[in-house]
Protein backbone atom coordinates (compact mmCIF):
# COMPACT_ATOMS: atom_id res chain seq x y z
CA UNK A 1 0.00 0.00 0.00
CA UNK A 2 1.50 3.95 -0.68
CA UNK A 3 1.63 5.97 2.23
CA UNK A 4 -0.47 9.19 1.62
CA UNK A 5 2.68 11.29 2.07
CA UNK A 6 3.94 9.99 -1.40
CA UNK A 7 1.58 10.78 -3.25
CA UNK A 8 1.00 14.55 -4.54
CA UNK A 9 -1.47 15.83 -6.16
CA UNK A 10 -0.23 17.73 -9.87
CA UNK A 11 -1.44 19.68 -12.17
CA UNK A 12 -1.54 20.79 -16.13
CA UNK A 13 -2.81 24.06 -14.96
CA UNK A 14 -0.42 26.26 -16.17
CA UNK A 15 -0.51 24.63 -19.41
CA UNK A 16 -4.13 24.52 -19.64
CA UNK A 17 -4.08 28.16 -18.67
CA UNK A 18 -1.90 29.27 -21.91
CA UNK A 19 -3.98 27.25 -24.25
CA UNK A 20 -7.18 29.55 -23.58
CA UNK A 21 -4.69 32.54 -23.50
CA UNK A 22 -5.18 33.56 -20.18
CA UNK A 23 -2.97 35.27 -17.90
CA UNK A 24 -2.87 34.29 -13.51
CA UNK A 25 -5.05 37.27 -12.71
CA UNK A 26 -7.47 36.62 -15.83
CA UNK A 27 -8.21 33.15 -14.10
CA UNK A 28 -8.63 33.85 -11.04
CA UNK A 29 -11.34 36.48 -12.12
CA UNK A 30 -13.06 33.91 -13.73
CA UNK A 31 -13.24 31.26 -10.70
CA UNK A 32 -13.11 33.48 -7.73
CA UNK A 33 -9.51 33.40 -6.08
CA UNK A 34 -6.85 35.25 -5.89
CA UNK A 35 -4.06 35.38 -8.68
CA UNK A 36 -1.95 34.30 -5.79
CA UNK A 37 -4.04 31.07 -5.51
CA UNK A 38 -3.83 30.17 -9.16
CA UNK A 39 0.31 30.93 -8.71
CA UNK A 40 0.45 28.47 -5.52
CA UNK A 41 -1.77 25.81 -7.22
CA UNK A 42 0.65 25.94 -10.62
CA UNK A 43 3.82 25.73 -8.34
CA UNK A 44 2.20 23.38 -6.23
CA UNK A 45 2.40 25.14 -3.13
CA UNK A 46 -1.22 24.59 -2.61
CA UNK A 47 -3.77 22.14 -3.42
CA UNK A 48 -7.05 23.11 -4.65
CA UNK A 49 -10.10 21.91 -2.58
CA UNK A 50 -12.46 19.67 -5.11
CA UNK A 51 -14.72 22.88 -5.53
CA UNK A 52 -11.96 24.89 -7.02
CA UNK A 53 -10.55 21.90 -9.12
CA UNK A 54 -13.93 20.89 -10.69
CA UNK A 55 -14.40 24.88 -11.40
CA UNK A 56 -10.85 25.28 -13.28
CA UNK A 57 -10.93 21.92 -15.12
CA UNK A 58 -14.52 23.48 -15.91
CA UNK A 59 -13.74 27.03 -17.00
CA UNK A 60 -10.38 25.29 -18.76
CA UNK A 61 -12.81 23.32 -20.82
CA UNK A 62 -10.67 19.93 -19.65
CA UNK A 63 -11.85 16.82 -17.53
CA UNK A 64 -10.45 16.88 -14.14
CA UNK A 65 -7.91 14.03 -15.53
CA UNK A 66 -6.67 16.29 -17.92
CA UNK A 67 -5.66 19.07 -15.13
CA UNK A 68 -5.00 17.06 -12.36
CA UNK A 69 -2.80 14.01 -11.61
CA UNK A 70 -1.57 11.89 -8.75
CA UNK A 71 2.39 11.57 -8.79
CA UNK A 72 3.76 8.58 -6.56
CA UNK A 73 7.44 9.28 -5.74
CA UNK A 74 8.52 6.39 -6.88
CA UNK A 75 12.35 6.66 -5.17
CA UNK A 76 10.30 5.15 -1.72
CA UNK A 77 9.83 1.83 -3.56
CA UNK A 78 11.57 -1.17 -4.48
CA UNK A 79 10.63 -4.38 -6.19
CA UNK A 80 10.84 -7.46 -4.09
CA UNK A 81 9.28 -10.80 -5.94
CA UNK A 82 7.36 -8.76 -8.35
CA UNK A 83 5.49 -6.88 -5.13
CA UNK A 84 5.99 -2.93 -4.12
CA UNK A 85 6.87 -2.30 -0.67
CA UNK A 86 7.33 1.11 1.07
CA UNK A 87 11.00 1.92 2.55
CA UNK A 88 10.80 3.51 5.57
Amino acid sequence: MVQRDLIQLKNHLKLARAEHRLNQSQLAKLVGVSRQTISNIETGEMVPNAKLALLLAITLEKNFEELFYLDVNETHYHTRKGSEEVLN
